[in-house]
Order: structure tokens, then C-alpha cells, then sequence
């Protein structure tokens, strides 16, 4: 994970799959996954704090095994260490 603060004034993300030997398929997944558990975790907590932070989020090869919940832990993990009260 990446993080600076953004020249927009809202929370931006991007992600970055890499192949680590896996198929579109399966990296098209991945991206879904991140995604969804960033745009339900990590946007609104940041959003509702007026906090403008650029994010990059890079899987690293076990994502590809995880399952939903535990790539959306890690997420909420994310969310708690940026976007909480005592994070500023």
C-alpha cells in the first residue's frame, strides 16, 4: 500500500495486480474483490472525515488465495490506520 494526499479534494484508489504466475481471470477477480471491500471500508470513513488521500493498494501473490473476508478485514485494517480520529 501506497499512500499521498491528493490534489482532488476527495479519497482517491488505485490498485495494482500484478500476474505472479495467475490468469486474467483470476486477476480480474482480485481486482473486483479489492475494489468492492475499498469502496464499501476504506472511501466512506475517509469521505465522512473530509480526508483527501491518494491510495495504491498493490496485491501481493497470497492475495490471490484469500478470501473475500479476509482481504476486506485487511481493508477496514487500512481504513482504521488512515482515515480514524487519531490518525491525523
Amino acid at each position: 500500500m501506497f499512500v499521498a494526499e491528493s490534489p482532488a479534494l476527495r479519497p482517491r484508489l488505485a490498485l495494482a495486480v500484478p500476474k505472479h504466475g495467475h490468469k486474467i481471470v483470476e486477476r480480474n477477480r482480485l481486482k473486483r474483490r479489492l475494489r468492492e471491500a475499498a469502496r464499501q471500508e476504506l472511501l466512506p470513513p475517509c469521505l465522512d472525515r473530509g480526508i483527501a488521500l491518494d491510495v495504491l493498494i498493490r496485491a501481493r501473490p497470497e492475495a490471490y488465495e484469500a478470501e473475500f473476508d479476509k482481504l476486506r478485514q485487511e481493508i477496514i485494517h487500512l481504513a482504521e490506520e488512515l482515515c480514524s480520529p487519531g490518525s491525523s
